[in-house]
């Protein structure tokens, strides 16, 4: 583990399709890689973190044509929206790519000039089925039937017979080493997608189409002016691009090959199989990781426009908070599979658990320390229930929640943490501080302190869930900016340092106020 922590680690998330504004999803992934980008830097670890827009391809140019407008104009309209998304729910990425950006422009005719070099590219004609929601093409025995005699394709999307000139890539010749690379030990989770992959591979690769001269809205190929690329090596090499590539800069040395591509469920195969056979053909090293989520749905539905049940996560964000909301997504689904999200469900667990358990247990805490202390600390004598409580609590904070987050065990991770909340609460419970400011002052003075102790755990380790509310209550509890990491948890002097400072605990204020149904889900 501590060599882990040394080693830099370079995160994406898919870059978004933006032909229609952000849904949940979107906000699902962005808050998922942001919690492991923010974990990975507390356990003291250099973090790169990439999101952004992919804004080629058929799609975007019939949407802007239907809206009378260019390509261009829609595109910086509509990534707008999702850099919006990000700076709202707090996703501290370092680069936020978009691909109508020139250094992509390179970075993509680069790759291609290296498939080529390789001798995998041939010009050849394209004739077979494609859907444009997709953006990808479908051999006939993958398509399923729709109403009357429409073809469909394995998503259920519309597919188009297409006929047109096009550059192919030699996908059949990387069959072995892709088998290899999918075999190999955490390569591909969870294991359900990874026997797909398998599975797919071993079903032969046939050679894929990797351009399009039926549309101009694209990176140009090299030498082929009348051809774009396919969105997929135009859209998979920006995680490239936002390292320099070409260029041999500092990011390319520190963070490439990429630590962890976190994707949806349904672009796997683009993650798994183009993507490396892309880079083994350019001579560059694969990923280290990728993990392919699952959807998210409304009330046990996918989200679509055609159902109407299309939300906003800003308006969730506004309804209920950006760290509730936050919170709520990495602890009700377990990570890799679906999970359903409600109005009612958001607001039932995070009144039982961040309003009830977690923020009324520091309430608890520092008011009691205020008016009962007048906020100031002291060295105190531990009595054998406030080492077993604070033991507990440090046994979460700095063992089952990162070995659990190490594994992307989200769930599992804020459960054990959990578990610590209300050990703290029964603690509070049990030893009735209020009691003892009549009987046995001293002891209370213990009792609180222990609670005090135990709050700097817990806030310091549920930081990558809540950093705003996280932060917000390290500031109460005194706990400086540099001293914050996952590091401090194993400094057994802070709190006699604390004590010497001279701090004192101020009037607190409420972190989570209890959520209220709005009114048309509570009816």
């Amino acid at each position: 583990m501590a060599e882990a922590e040394n080693t830099p680690y370079y995160i994406t998330t898919a870059i978004n399709y933006p032909n229609g504004r952000p849904h949940i999803g979107h906000a699902y992934e962005g808050i998922a890689a942001d919690v492991i980008a923010r974990f990975q830097r507390l356990r003291g670890r250099e973090v790169r973190f990439q999101t952004g827009t992919d804004e080629h391809g058929l799609k975007m140019a019939r949407k802007a044509e239907e809206q009378g407008r260019t390509p261009r104009e829609l595109a910086d309209e509509m990534s707008g929206y999702f850099r919006e998304m990000d700076e709202k729910l707090n996703i501290s990425f370092d680069r936020f790519i978009r691909t109508v950006e020139d250094d992509h422009h390179r970075a993509s005719q680069e790759i291609w000039r290296r498939m080529e070099a390789a001798g995998d590219l041939y010009l050849d004609r394209y004739e077979g089925w494609y859907s444009v929601r997709d953006e990808a093409y479908y051999d006939e025995s993958e398509l399923v039937a729709g109403e009357g005699a429409e073809k469909l394709s394995p998503q259920g999307t519309p597919v188009e017979w297409t006929v047109e000139e096009s550059w192919f890539f030699r996908l059949s010749k990387y069959q072995e080493p892709l088998l290899e690379l999918l075999r190999k030990p955490g390569f591909l989770e969870p294991a359900s997608r990874r026997n797909e992959m398998i599975a797919f591979v071993e079903g032969g690769l046939r050679d894929l189409s990797v351009s399009r001269t039926s549309f101009d809205w694209g990176v140009k190929v090299p030498g082929s002016d009348n051809h774009v690329m396919y969105v997929w090596v135009d859209a998979l090499t920006n995680y490239l691009t936002g390292l320099g590539f070409p260029g041999e800069t500092p990011e390319m040395e520190t963070f490439w090959p990429a630590s962890l591509h976190l994707i949806g469920k349904d672009i796997v195969r683009f993650h798994t199989i183009y993507w490396p056979a892309f880079l083994m053909s350019a001579k560059l090293p694969v990923p280290d990781a990728v993990f392919g989520h699952g959807f998210l749905l409304n009330r046990g539905q996918k989200e679509s426009k055609s159902l109407g049940n299309v939300t906003d996560p800003l308006a969730l964000a506004d309804q209920f908070g950006v760290d509730a909301l936050r919170y709520f997504l990495m602890r009700e689904v377990a990570f890799g599979q679906d999970g359903s999200y409600s109005a009612e469900a958001i607001v039932t667990r995070a009144n039982a658990e961040l309003a009830n358990s977690f923020g009324n247990l520091a309430q608890r805490t520092l008011s009691m320390i205020f008016k009962n202390m007048d906020g100031k600390l002291e060295a105190f004598e531990s009595a054998p229930d406030d080492d077993a409580l604070l033991g507990e609590v440090s046994d979460a904070c700095s063992s089952l929640l990162p070995a659990e987050f190490e594994k992307l065990n989200f769930s599992h991770g804020i459960e054990a943490w959990m578990r610590a909340v209300y050990a703290c609460n029964q603690y509070v419970d049990e030893q009735a501080p209020w009691g003892l400011k009549k009987t046995d002052p001293e002891r209370m003075k213990v009792v609180l302190q222990t609670l005090f102790i135990a709050m700097r755990d817990l806030t310091i380790a549920i930081q990558p869930v809540i950093p705003e509310k996280a932060a917000a209550l390290l500031d109460q509890l005194g706990i400086g900016e540099g001293a914050r990491g996952y590091a401090s948890l194993a400094d057994s002097d802070w709190f006699e340092r604390l004590v010497a400072s001279g701090f004192t605990v101020d009037k607190p204020t409420p972190l989570f106020p209890r959520l209220e149904l709005p009114e048309e889900d509570a009816a």
